[in-house]
């Protein structure tokens, strides 16, 4: 397989670790939810892996803390991811591993929006639309094959400390 970015910049982290709060999925959500910040946000997403490389989106600065926003008070978060290169073929299989995540370790109260960074990819609003098209996630979400790829991206990404 040829690699489309086979040389990336792999960059050190710029943020220190903190202890991610693991939520069961089937949990019920309290009458006082706790607090959700983007530096949380950021810590379940820095070490999904790269479909291309057996980097992370952290090391390869396609995610930065800069680029989480979250709205507590209004249930949204909105992530924006930077690819590699312009023409990266790999930006919509890196933004479903971010929502993916994020379904799996965000109370279900939020709304999230993942999006490229603007003018970084040259297809950037058809990734964004697809990304946040609820019938084309779900779709793609029942594709096997692309599950399979998504749990790879996502795997050890619960880390604690």
């Amino acid at each position: 397989m040829e690699l489309i970015n086979p040389n990336p910049t792999v960059y050190l982290s710029q943020v220190d670790e903190m202890p991610l709060r693991l939520r069961p999925l089937d949990e019920p959500e309290e009458d006082e939810p706790e607090p959700v910040d983007s530096r949380e946000v950021f810590q379940h997403l820095r070490h999904i892996n790269d479909p291309e490389h057996p980097l992370t989106l952290e090391q390869l600065h396609v995610m930065e803390l800069n680029n989480v926003e979250v709205d507590d008070a209004c249930n949204r978060v909105v992530v924006r991811f930077t690819p590699t290169i312009p023409h990266c073929s790999m930006a919509t299989l890196i933004g479903l591993s971010i929502r993916v995540k994020l379904l799996r370790s965000l109370p279900r109260r939020f709304k999230v929006d993942v999006l490229i960074s603007p003018g970084t990819h040259q297809s950037e609003d058809a990734v964004n639309r697809q990304l946040n098209d609820k019938e084309r996630v779900a779709a793609a979400l029942e594709n096997n094959h692309l599950m399979e790829v998504l749990n790879r991206c996502i795997a050890n990404t619960d880390r604690t400390t």
